[in-house]
């Protein structure tokens, strides 16, 4: 009978791939050194994940809850800039996150090295996506299956995701590693210029 993982154990197998396709490259990373290092069998590892390459999707999926979670706890009395520098405060983020964080970074920073991992990390866009279009839609009390909504969505998401790029990519290959202020003030001059709606300034609910 094979052995089944329990819900937390999904993302320390993402997180003993991570590790071994930064150390070794996708390519060179065998299932059975993944299974070896999360400690489950090779058969387990198989019947939970298609590919060696969907080991790490657990972990990009994590890094887009986190971030659903923050956006959805943005007060609509805050800008964009006053939530980023609220959720984003360094001194209250877990040291799990950090590790995660910093494996993501050097993922996303090897994306042009291995195209392999394209399909997580579009797939964790995808969710940035969704994401937002629940935030946009809350703020300005518009449905988030509105085409507007959706279009504002996909534009912010998609400056979202070159942002990281850029940082992770400058971080890791070039010894560019701005302060998180910084990073939040590129991250909220690119949002705002994404925006096609206005949802980026303090804003009042309507009265019910």
């Amino acid at each position: 009978m094979s052995r089944t993982i329990p819900e937390d154990a999904h993302i320390e197998v993402a997180r003993s791939a991570a590790r071994l396709f930064l150390q070794k490259g996708v390519a060179d990373t065998t299932g059975d050194e993944i299974a070896e290092a999360a400690g489950i069998s090779k058969r387990t590892l198989w019947r939970y994940f298609r590919t060696k390459e969907s080991c790490v999707e657990p972990l990009f999926a994590l890094a887009s809850q986190r971030l659903a979670a923050r956006f959805r706890d943005w007060p609509t009395e805050n800008s964009l800039e006053q939530f980023l520098q609220v959720a984003y405060d360094m001194s209250k983020i877990d040291a799990q996150e950090k590790i995660d964080t910093g494996l993501l970074i050097h993922l996303i920073a090897r994306l042009d090295e291995e195209p392999a991992l394209l399909g997580p990390w579009h797939m964790s866009s995808r969710n940035t996506e969704e994401t937002m279009a629940e935030v946009i839609s809350k703020r300005l009390d518009l449905s988030p299956k509105d085409f507007d909504v959706m279009l504002c969505a996909a534009t912010v998401a998609a400056a979202m995701r070159i942002v990281d790029e850029n940082v992770s990519r400058g971080a890791v290959k070039y010894g560019q590693v701005p302060t998180v202020a910084e990073t939040n003030d590129r991250l909220a001059q690119a949002i705002r210029r994404a925006s096609t709606l206005p949802f980026c300034d303090p804003v009042t609910p309507r009265p019910r």
